[in-house]
């Protein structure tokens, strides 16, 4: 008895996962020795039940001369009435001397076909033996996970949702019950029709718990708040280093002297003091009916107490007596208004491309495309797979209950489901990942990278330390498996990836631009990457652009993203309750508090802490579990930061950023 076996089963927990087939596996040893046919049944027991682990002891006498187990051969038959069958891993353990071997299952299996599964399941497809088999699952992926362009221009995304990629029960996103939920936590039913009468009446509407009054009430009056706004909140990666005032915004040294702290502009312009944010992309964007929306551009200053703060607001590209430009010596609730109708154009871009475009569909495509041409055996579907969790699913449901006609964004964005989608094409165009998806190259790209110049950029600081905790765990991972260039080139799974990766959308591939060398990645440095700017941005992007966004939105005042009436024309003195009447009435902002609240939330596990484990390499785990304890030294490392700064900014702290785009 002590030389028996265990065989150890666990069926996943997906829908239909279970099954009532019969199955059937054969062990085989390093030797090349195997076993018989050895039936998997427990007498009297319901085996592979969903969610369930099943365990099996094999006398000595039906194990032959087997020793260590190296591969098992799995089949099932098509009996019973639900037959399907999904496994997530399978464990064979030699009673006697503990001695375990890890099959990774992670796939449905199909009746009749006999799955060859390797000990840890992982190896380039020009190494496995059973290459043919991982062919035939790719082939089926492919029908499975296909390409669509639901829009012309938009990034491509999937076809038809796999029903793998399902939410789990335990995760079920639903708007709907938790927008109902939410408000039968707060006396709100009165709230109907009607307009705001005042600031503090719309202030006094917040309670702790529910929907708590956001931590700065009265930033939309603080131009230094306006500044924050800039570095470390929602929208954090639009400022761009100015080195000259550009000719389409009407300021000249002398309109700003007042606001220069007695320095020369051009000093200013020469010390990296000065910033701009210019919204150009949102100039002539649809937007709903009776709403108008800015395409304005900001100039900021670095001042002598090296805060960020703003020096000069135009709300219109082109100079014009009736484009002011707006500045802070104008009457305080001008500038005010000013400010407001620049953070509405900024909240459309942060929505539709900071957000949407640049993480959301973005990656969709990237995911699908990995589906496609990567095994589950292959090392780079491993450590990517983690990052892909619910992005489809949440995706799919997003467009279905945010973006349809008369949905949230209908009602509550200037910008209408319309709108958002035309800027998504705008900028998605642009959008590289050699560049804009890797963080160092777009601080350099806009001129920000220089922490001396451009002090308390939080966003910056804080998403360097885990951009190169996450470099350096892809760059020990793909070193592991990719010791020489001719394995790169060899590896015909890695290589079809990169092409449909970089292939046109109209060709039938992703259309990124950026992958290297036009698709084809020659080193193990043009691998790691497309892999670290996914991982990046799946996490540390989505992270900042999502999670302060109850914070941000939820007084409409700090970061409206729906402004009624008309910008000013003029600089004339106004009162604050025309500042009130440009705020969106009672009920939007009502559906603003409840959507950003929900989409704040967060359903998944940390960075690092995986749902789901793909990797059982005992080498390949050494790394995984370096660059947990590396992502427990940056959480203590942002803590103390927190302790001195003068506003908290907590969002990137690896212990609050999920591992993908679930949310």
């Amino acid at each position: 008895m002590k030389d028996d076996f265990f065989i150890y089963v666990a069926t996943g927990d997906k829908k239909h996962a279970g099954t009532d087939a019969n199955v059937a596996i054969v062990l085989h040893d390093e030797n090349g020795n195997s076993t018989q046919e050895i039936i998997l049944d427990n007498f009297f027991k319901n085996d592979f039940e969903r969610g369930h682990l099943d365990v099996f002891r094999v006398c000595r006498s039906k194990l032959g001369s087997v020793g260590k187990v190296g591969k098992i051969e799995l089949w099932r038959d098509n009996a019973g009435f639900g037959s399907d069958w999904y496994v997530d891993k399978i464990i064979v353990e030699n009673a006697k001397t503990k001695e375990q071997s890890v099959f990774p299952i992670l796939r449905w299996i199909k009746a009749g076909f006999h799955y060859k599964i390797k000990h840890l399941d992982t190896s380039l497809p020009q190494c496995d033996r059973h290459s043919e088999q991982r062919k035939m699952e790719l082939e089926d992926k492919k029908k499975l996970y296909q390409f669509e362009s639901k829009l012309p221009g938009l990034p491509v995304q999937i076809k038809d949702l796999p029903d793998d990629e399902l939410f789990s029960f335990d995760y079920l996103w639903d708007i709907t019950t938790t927008k109902v939920q939410l408000l039968a936590s707060g006396k709100y039913a009165s709230w109907t029709t009607g307009k705001w009468e005042s600031m503090e009446h719309l202030r006094n509407i917040y309670k702790q718990g529910t929907f708590p009054l956001p931590q700065e009430p009265y930033g939309w009056k603080d131009d230094l708040y306006f500044g924050r706004q800039r570095l470390s909140n929602a929208n954090s990666t639009l400022i761009k280093l100015c080195t000259a005032i550009p000719e389409k915004i009407d300021v000249t040294e002398s309109i700003l002297e007042p606001m220069l702290e007695g320095n020369k502009l051009q000093d200013l312009l020469k010390d990296k003091r000065i910033y701009i944010c210019d919204l150009e992309i949102l100039d002539g964007i649809k937007c709903l009916d009776g709403i108008t929306l800015c395409a304005p551009i900001a100039l900021l200053m670095v001042d002598n107490n090296k805060e960020l703060r703003p020096i000069a607001i135009q709300l219109y590209q082109k100079p014009g007596a009736d484009n002011p430009v707006f500045l802070p010596t104008d009457h305080p609730y001008t500038w005010i208004v000013a400010k407001m109708w620049y953070n509405n154009a900024d909240a459309a871009y942060h929505q539709s491309l900071t957000h949407l475009g640049f993480t959301h569909l973005a990656m969709e495509g990237v995911s699908v495309a990995t589906h496609r041409n990567l095994s589950q055996s292959h090392p780079v579907f491993k450590i990517l797979a983690p990052h892909f969790l619910y992005l489809l699913a949440i995706n799919t449901r997003a467009l279905q209950k945010l973006l349809i006609p008369g949905g949230w964004v209908d009602k509550s964005m200037s910008t209408g489901a319309n709108g958002l989608l035309e800027l998504v094409i705008r900028g998605i165009k642009d959008w590289r990942i050699d560049v804009d998806g890797t963080l160092p190259e777009d601080l350099k790209k806009r001129g920000v990278d220089d922490v001396s110049a451009l002090p308390n950029y939080y966003y910056r600081d804080d998403a360097l330390l885990v951009y190169e905790a996450i470099k350096t765990y892809v760059t020990k991972y793909i070193d592991l498996y990719y010791d020489t260039t001719e394995k790169i080139d060899g590896d015909w799974e890695l290589q079809s990836w990169a092409q449909e990766l970089s292939l046109d959308k109209e060709r039938g591939g992703v259309g990124l631009q950026g992958v290297p060398n036009g698709g084809v990645l020659r080193c193990k440095e043009d691998i790691i990457l497309v892999i670290n700017c996914v991982i990046f941005n799946c996490s540390v992007t989505h992270a900042a652009a999502n999670f302060l966004q109850y914070e941000q939105y939820a007084l409409p005042a700090n970061y409206p993203c729906m402004m009624r009436g008309c910008p000013p024309k003029i600089k004339d003195a106004i009162e604050e309750k025309t500042v009130v009447d440009y705020l969106p009435d009672k009920r939007t902002t009502l559906d603003i508090m409840v959507v950003t609240k929900i989409l704040s939330g967060r359903g998944t596990n940390c960075l690092g802490d995986f749902e789901v484990q793909y990797v059982f390499d005992p080498k390949a785990v050494d790394i995984v579990n370096q660059f947990r304890a590396d992502l427990k030294v940056i959480s203590k490392t942002i803590k103390d930061r927190n302790k001195t700064r003068k506003h908290k900014y907590d969002i990137l702290d690896p212990e609050l950023i999920p591992n993908a785009i679930s949310i």
